[in-house]
């Protein structure tokens, strides 16, 4: 199997467990959102420690701790992450999955809007066409929720906030992972010691199987996103740009289908508004890589006057 068709594979088997994540935190109950967030925190932090002690890379923190820059951005990272991971339990488990579809599907276009606003980039007429029809969207669900989908909203923005940031620090994924969980590791666990010396906690109270789910959200959590670092170091990145919209189609389909979330038309309308833009923002990508990818092709082209024929060299 070629390298490429494995990284398709990582990457698919990511986006494939991201998409059924509702199902997983919707057996977490009857533990709160926060205390669900609290464990998954300091889990993930354990499980990454234990991959990173088998790997035998723990010089990383030395070089990281020197570097106060990307020591802060780190952190912010995790700060990030945390409100993204919090939001997106507070909407499954209050029977909202289809808004947090709504959320990973909208973050492509949240991630442009931070590259021109922060990263000064030019966009082109598609991506402006793409936007604006996004814009509204939103406006149409807004109507149709009766108010801002801010569940969808606050994905999207922490989650782009998160990439943007990510893609600046360029920090490997498992170590990025354990500095970014261990910054919150340190309030997740004082909210976990006063869970429980007020005898609100539920973890080790409801039953095995719950406690077991709750410690496995760690290792559900670091999981896929070894697996996506294996695929960003194989699949070009418009190949990764197609597979992200896995996960909110498999999370829209848990949404509708198994869970029973209302689908009305004008929700219906506004979600296709949303793929409209998509659609277009993909095509537009796919359409600009291939054109960079041929006027590279050209650049690396030897010609006639630069280059003798083989038969001229003298032989070696």
């Amino acid at each position: 199997m070629g390298e490429e068709r494995r990284g398709y594979l990582y990457g698919l088997a990511a986006y494939v467990l991201w998409g059924f994540f509702p199902i997983y935190f919707k057996l977490l109950k009857p533990s709160s959102p926060f205390e669900i967030l609290a464990h998954r925190v300091i889990w993930s932090v354990v499980f990454v420690a234990l991959v990173l002690a088998v790997m035998r890379n723990w010089r990383f923190l030395g070089r990281l701790m020197r570097d106060r820059r990307r020591l802060g951005g780190v952190a912010l990272a995790g700060l990030l992450i945390g409100v993204n991971w919090g939001t997106y339990i507070v909407g499954v488990n209050s029977s909202r999955v289809v808004e947090t579809a709504l959320g990973y599907f909208i973050t492509p276009l949240v991630v442009v809007l931070l590259g021109v606003t922060v990263m000064r980039e030019r966009l082109r007429v598609w991506q402006w066409v793409a936007v604006a029809i996004g814009a509204v969207a939103v406006a149409v669900l807004t109507v149709d929720y009766g108010h801002l989908p801010y569940i969808a909203l606050m994905l999207a923005a922490s989650f782009g906030s998160y990439s943007l940031i990510k893609k600046r620090l360029n920090l490997p994924p498992a170590e990025s992972l354990f500095v970014e969980s261990a910054v919150l590791a340190v309030p997740a666990l004082g909210y976990l010691t006063w869970l429980n010396v007020t005898g609100q906690g539920t973890v080790g109270h409801v039953s095995v199987a719950h406690t077991v789910l709750i410690v496995g959200s760690g290792i559900a959590t670091a999981i896929p996103l070894i697996l996506f670092a294996g695929a960003a170091n194989r699949v070009p990145l418009v190949g990764l740009g197609i597979l992200q919209y896995v996960a909110p189609i498999i999370q829209l389909f848990v949404g509708v289908l198994i869970y029973h979330e209302p689908m009305p038309a004008a929700r219906l309308a506004g979600f296709t508004l949303v793929w409209a833009a998509l659609i277009i923002f993909t095509a537009d990508g796919i359409r600009s890589a291939r054109r960079s990818a041929r006027a590279k092709r050209a650049a690396a082209e030897p010609t006639a006057a630069t280059v003798e024929p083989a038969a001229a060299l003298p032989p070696r």
